[in-house]
């Protein structure tokens, strides 16, 4: 068998479906169902059951797709030691990111990595803080950008860049004299929320506890912009990054409620043993030198 068909056999396990897979590993449909077949043939098992729903994994498959992901990643290790040997950094590095690559300098971080580096590929995907966390535990993801409060994380290695204030934003029908007058207040009003693996699920929760509340349950965004347009459409207070709260408040889409600030961590976060892959020393060291943080 061939590393490229354990790559489309995991692909197609991942996207349920042969032409998003097909794109996943930049060939044809046709060419992913021909590899299919011949690792299939090579297996003699059985790895998808085909219906009209897409490709969903038989019980061979499922236990035979942590064994191809072992595989590529023992394949990926050995290029990367080589290349170490080489005194080189190249291959693909998969990174978490929240939704803002802006905020993120990321821009810049690409700018490093092309100059010093340029054979190391920067993947990115986007995703909620916590999630992201536990991919880079699990291997799935290599780095992330996350916002997070804790210093140390259990099995990474954790980067401070930058301090986030967060703050309430209110809908852009309060009136600067009607405001809250109290977090009590605050706290009864209808509430945005956020999934418990977003970075400022956490903050919404404290902020609630502090006057003995519990958080209700009521609408949820699971992204920046999705919080922000439901904050400017009325449907409820909502947390979110003191820079994002001001710009929606010039533009008249909202209003930063003055009686409350948390703060946060933009952090980027690796597996402990960063330093033995050189593709992802170098996004490292990338990200670093980008915040002024370098050694």
């Amino acid at each position: 068998m061939e590393i490229y068909q354990l790559k489309t056999f995991i692909a197609v396990a991942a996207e349920g479906n042969l032409t998003r897979a097909a794109e996943r590993v930049f060939t044809s449909p046709p060419a992913v169902s021909a590899q299919l077949k011949a690792l299939e043939d090579e297996l003699g098992v059985r790895l998808f059951d085909r219906t009209a729903r897409g490709m969903s994994l038989t019980v061979a498959g499922q236990r035979l797709l942590a064994e191809a992901q072992r595989t590529i990643a023992a394949s990926q290790a050995l290029q990367a030691a080589a290349a170490q040997i080489r005194g080189q950094a190249r291959g693909a590095v998969r990174m978490g990111t929240v939704s803002d690559p802006v905020s993120l300098r990321l821009g810049e971080v690409f700018v490093q990595l092309a100059e010093r580096h340029p054979q190391v590929a920067l993947q990115l995907q986007q995703g909620l803080s916590l999630r992201t966390m536990q991919a880079v535990r699990r291997g799935e993801l290599d780095c992330a950008y996350v916002l997070n409060e804790q210093a140390q994380l259990d099995g990474l290695e954790v980067l401070r860049l930058t301090p986030v204030d967060i703050v309430a934003m209110l809908p852009p029908q309060w009136r600067a004299d009607s405001l809250p007058g109290s977090l009590s207040a605050l706290t009864e009003l209808p509430w945005v929320a956020t999934p418990t693996e977003c970075g400022l699920r956490l903050q919404l929760e404290t902020l609630f506890r502090s006057v003995g509340r519990e958080l209700p349950v009521g609408p949820m965004a699971d992204a920046e912009a999705a919080m922000r347009a439901m904050v400017a459409s009325g449907l409820g207070a909502g947390l979110m990054r003191r820079d994002q709260a001001e710009e929606l408040e010039r533009q008249g889409q909202g209003r930063v409620w003055p009686g409350w600030r948390g703060q946060t961590w933009l952090c980027w976060v690796g597996p402990q043993a960063a330093a033995e892959l050189p593709a992802l020393t170098a996004v490292r060291e990338s990200v670093l030198q980008v915040w002024g943080l370098a050694g």
